[in-house]
């Protein structure tokens, strides 16, 4: 019989948590993948992600090859509310450009592709008073079936402010300053540690670049550490179209440290892409549970099980236990 303690690690490595509350007692990371998932990191946790990546871009028509390096990061706090997280997130590219055609030539570059600051907030978790989801410590076999209501995803929204430099080469002219972006995410936690995650988000509005984008990501845990994930990811604005593939994989170092790599693919040349990408995730764990006083309240009565539901609850276990055979 497999132990009660593997399904719920599974579980919370695969790029999630229990639905049962925000915080896990393992590292919740959105990496290696670029989506973000419905669930924050909880209370007085703080998270810091980054990775350094290579990237090729090769523009046939505009007879263009780029070679950049960079590194992406995210600093994560759980504020006030185990569903509220604040969270600062960028991208820094250095670019070497250079021109095929007759005449050659070459430029390099630098700034940030993206310095972004937002909340993000969880609105409906479908785990949260459903009291009959919960593991089943008598029965491996009743934690591992399909459940319906896995189906119904935890949702949650966000709200950020973008900050562009004047002259980015990274985005459209005229884009600088202060520009809004949102975002709707959602989190479907299946048995067997498999985790799907959607984003969909609409960036830099009300600027000459307003990017809508979506993400699909979905993560499975092949043990207690290590989890491999496929990812697609599309983009759509005036100023950039793309359709991009990314799979890669984690490996869980310690409880509070994960190490994590990707490759990003396209299938077009205005530009082809070839990405390679490195990372990590640590959090500094300062949460501390909640405490439930259950002390019963003078003049309340506490109710006992009869005789006859005590007799059904120990033919239900022994059901259960003859189930794991």
């Amino acid at each position: 019989m497999k132990s009660l303690k593997y399904y719920l690690v599974t579980l919370v490595f695969a790029v999630s948590f229990s639905g049962f509350s925000q915080y896990t007692e393992v590292i919740n990371s959105n990496r290696p993948g670029v989506s973000k998932s419905a669930f924050s990191v909880g209370t007085n946790v703080i998270q810091f992600e980054a990775g350094p990546y290579m990237l090729n871009e090769k523009h046939s028509r505009l007879q263009r090859d780029d070679e950049s390096y960079g590194v992406d990061f995210s600093l994560r706090y759980g504020l006030f509310l185990e569903n509220l997280e604040i969270n600062l997130e960028g991208i820094y590219q250095s670019t070497n450009r250079t021109f095929t055609n007759n005449i050659s030539s070459e430029a390099d570059f630098s700034n940030f592709k993206h310095f972004t600051f937002g909340l993000k907030y969880l609105v409906f978790d479908p785990y949260r008073h459903a009291k009959e989801e919960k593991p089943n410590i008598y029965s491996w076999k009743a934690n591992h079936k399909f459940k319906w209501k896995s189906l119904i995803p935890a949702v949650s929204i966000y709200a950020g402010v973008n900050f562009d430099s004047k002259d980015n080469p990274f985005t459209a002219p005229g884009v600088q300053g202060i520009s809004p972006k949102v975002m709707i995410a959602t989190q479907n936690n299946f048995v067997g540690g498999w985790v799907y995650v959607m984003n969909f988000m609409q960036d830099r509005i009300g600027s000459t670049q307003s990017d809508f984008s979506y993400i699909l990501t979905l993560t499975k845990a092949i043990n207690q550490q290590w989890a491999v994930f496929g990812e697609a990811h599309g983009i759509k604005s005036d100023f950039y179209a793309d359709n991009l593939v990314r799979f890669g994989g984690a490996y869980l170092w310690s409880k509070n440290f994960q190490l994590d790599t990707a490759v990003t693919l396209n299938t077009k040349d205005t530009p082809s892409v070839f990405g390679i990408t490195l990372g990590a995730s640590f959090r500094l764990d300062f949460h501390e549970d909640q405490l439930i006083d259950n002390t019963p309240k003078p003049g309340k009565k506490i109710r006992t099980k009869t005789k006859k539901e005590t007799k059904k609850s120990k033919q239900e276990k022994q059901q259960q236990n003859f189930d794991d055979f």
